[in-house]
């Protein structure tokens, strides 16, 4: 691997988080005109129309085998599973409990990459994945009221929780996927999958809310919300995500999602006027001396691998 190529997966997930940066606010504030599943139903299918138009645009042709559609699907369930629960817990909670996605993610994430691919977890990774989440904890108590974490609704904490270890599913089963056709096509016909399982749970609401889809308003704001959400948080989000995947491992991508918070409140100071405070400056510090632990011990383990597996390609050319 090049020594651009070698770093050249970390703009992926890094653009990611900064695109999901500002989801939290967005998402809570939407709440005020479209219930939460209804609005995380309006996301993924815009994002899901954006992505489909992305891959007519550029003309890409899919080739999708018949026995890797369920792979597919599956992805969707996990994409409806992450909104539904992240979006209904983001209800329920304050911006400190909100603040678990951030945490719990990138270790579920790494768990599940090393029993389902049989990623290792080497001790430079384990102690990068510590020295992010140690970061993210100082960002965090200089931002939130740490004690209203255990205050509050235990029910959305949970559906946060939830979210968490879905989203690191998503990021886990896609590798196969990804690998196997593209960061666009993984993300394109999952996200279309998950549209009309949220359109069920969208339609559920509205029916215990006693609303009809006509009662959603129609205004700048609702339009922004849905546009940030579906086009920056999902569509582009969710591709580069991906595409960060296709070179590394499934645990060292979501390492990367303890810099939403950096991003988030970094472009709340240069947009907003927001004060930004000592310990956010240390956190940040701290949070990108482990994402950089994990992530160079990680490129030179993918040199390695690669190393290997060509060595194997040649064995089995030479047989």
């Amino acid at each position: 691997m090049s020594g651009f190529r070698r770093y050249a997966f970390a703009f992926g997930p890094l653009a990611a988080a900064a695109l999901w940066g500002g989801m939290y606010v967005v998402s809570k504030w939407s709440f005020t005109f479209v219930p939460p599943a209804t609005m995380g139903f309006l996301r993924v299918a815009l994002g899901g129309l954006a992505l489909w138009l992305g891959v007519r645009l550029t003309g890409r042709r899919t080739g999708i085998d018949r026995a890797d559609w369920p792979a597919f699907v599956g992805l969707g369930g996990w994409v409806a599973l992450t909104i539904a629960t992240q979006f209904l817990g983001t209800e329920l909670t304050n911006a400190s409990q909100g603040s678990l996605l951030t945490v719990l993610t990138p270790v579920f994430a790494v768990a599940l990459g090393a029993s389902v691919l049989g990623e290792r977890v080497t001790r430079p990774k384990a102690g990068g994945i510590v020295i992010a989440a140690v970061g993210t904890v100082i960002i965090i108590a200089g931002q939130y009221d740490l004690t209203t974490i255990a205050a509050g609704n235990a029910a959305g904490v949970g559906l946060l929780v939830v979210a968490s270890f879905a989203w690191a599913g998503y990021t886990v089963w896609g590798v196969s996927v990804v690998r196997k056709y593209s960061a666009l096509t993984a993300a394109t016909y999952s996200t279309i999958a998950a549209t009309p399982m949220l359109a069920v749970l969208a339609a559920v609401e509205l029916a215990v809310l006693g609303r009809g889809i006509a009662s959603i308003p129609v205004t700048a704001e609702s339009i922004f919300a849905t546009a940030y959400l579906g086009l920056a948080a999902t569509a582009a989000a969710w591709y580069l995500w991906y595409k960060g995947l296709e070179f590394v491992s499934a645990g060292t991508v979501a390492v990367f999602f303890f810099l939403q918070p950096v991003v988030g409140i970094s472009l709340g100071a240069l947009l907003l006027g927001e004060r930004i405070d000592p310990g956010f400056v240390v956190g940040s510090l701290v949070v990108v001396g482990g994402v950089w632990l994990v992530s160079r011990e990680r490129a030179d383990d993918t040199d390695h691998q690669q190393h290997g597996n060509d060595h194997q390609k040649r064995n089995d050319t030479n047989q």
